[in-house]
């Protein structure tokens, strides 16, 4: 009997070999089909990417920060009054540099930009310029409420400057004021133009100086650097090709008080159309200069494959 039992424990045992050897074939045709399914998946994220590569400018006019951001939200906070108290602290810092240095020493006025924007960065980015506020509202990198807010603490802070060094120049009877010259009516375009120009340049140095924002130094540098050569530029032109002084100051906030907006004319009418002109001039093509600046810059990097700065990667 007990040989009989061996027997049959020997039979099951024998009968139970083929089954794990079945099993086994089945987990190792499982393993070979793994990496196939891997493959596969590889073949299709390689198509995606292909696909995206042929639209460069798919979302390019898509808002880059603050998407919540308006007129019920940005008042939440108290961010928004220390960015507008540092964009009038800077500007006035600015004005005040330029009413007493002027706009012909391109190398004192870079050292002071660098300066400047280091100092207020943290609190609004610096823009200091209307010209730069515009080309980020164009751009879409700040909301429309924002940029007016920045626009008004520009002016006011230029106007603070003014008063600041007006206080200073009254105790001496040999201080002047720098005042922009005259537009003349053979000179209007050639004016304009540079102011158009250089707000282009100035709008492309920023915007290209957003992708530094990680170095405040870096970045500063680039915006300081910016405006000397926008200036060299203008220098260049109006003065050495066109004898021209004293026409260019190339930001729109400065620029009001540097008196370009006169006060008499022969008749309302035509105060009203040298205001007009004054206006054009100073304000309305710089701020389309650095408009175009900042749609330059982000064609650019569209093109070459880098990615545009926006609010989420300045917060990494």
């Amino acid at each position: 009997a007990n040989s009989k039992s061996k027997k049959t424990t020997a039979k099951k045992k024998s009968s139970n070999k083929p089954k794990n050897t079945s099993t086994a074939k089945s987990n190792k045709t499982e393993k070979t089909e793994k990496p196939e399914v891997v493959v596969e998946n590889i073949n299709v994220t390689e198509v995606t990417v292909v696909a995206a590569d042929d639209k460069p400018f798919k979302g390019f006019f898509a808002r880059k920060c603050d998407p919540e951001e308006n007129i019920l939200t940005i008042f939440k906070t108290p961010k928004i009054y220390g960015a507008i108290l540092g964009e009038a602290l800077g500007s006035m810092i600015l004005a005040m540099l330029l009413l007493t240095l002027g706009i012909y020493q391109p190398l004192y006025v870079m050292f002071g930009i660098i300066a400047i924007t280091i100092a207020v960065y943290a609190f609004s980015g610096a823009h200091l310029n209307p010209v730069i506020t515009v080309g980020m509202m164009a751009s879409r990198r700040v909301s429309a409420i924002r940029g007016i807010l920045y626009i008004i603490a520009q002016v006011v802070g230029a106007w603070l400057g003014l008063m600041l060094v007006n206080a200073f120049a009254a105790g001496s009877e040999s201080a002047t004021l720098p005042v922009m010259a005259e537009i003349a009516e053979g000179n209007f375009w050639v004016v304009t133009m540079i102011e158009f120009v250089g707000a282009t340049v100035i709008g492309f140095f920023f915007a290209r100086a957003l992708s530094y924002k990680r170095s405040v130094f870096t970045f500063a540098a680039v915006v300081g650097g910016g405006a000397a050569l926008a200036i060299l530029l203008a220098i260049v032109i109006s003065s050495n090709f066109l004898g021209l002084q004293n026409n260019f100051i190339l930001n729109p906030a400065i620029a009001i008080m540097y008196q370009i907006l006169p006060t008499s004319g022969d008749n309302f009418g035509q105060l009203l159309g040298e205001i007009a002109l004054a206006l054009v001039t100073y304000v309305i093509f710089p701020m389309l200069g650095g408009a175009l600046g900042f749609g330059i810059a982000d064609i650019a990097s569209r093109l070459s494959g880098e990615k545009v700065c926006c609010c989420k990667c300045e917060k990494k």
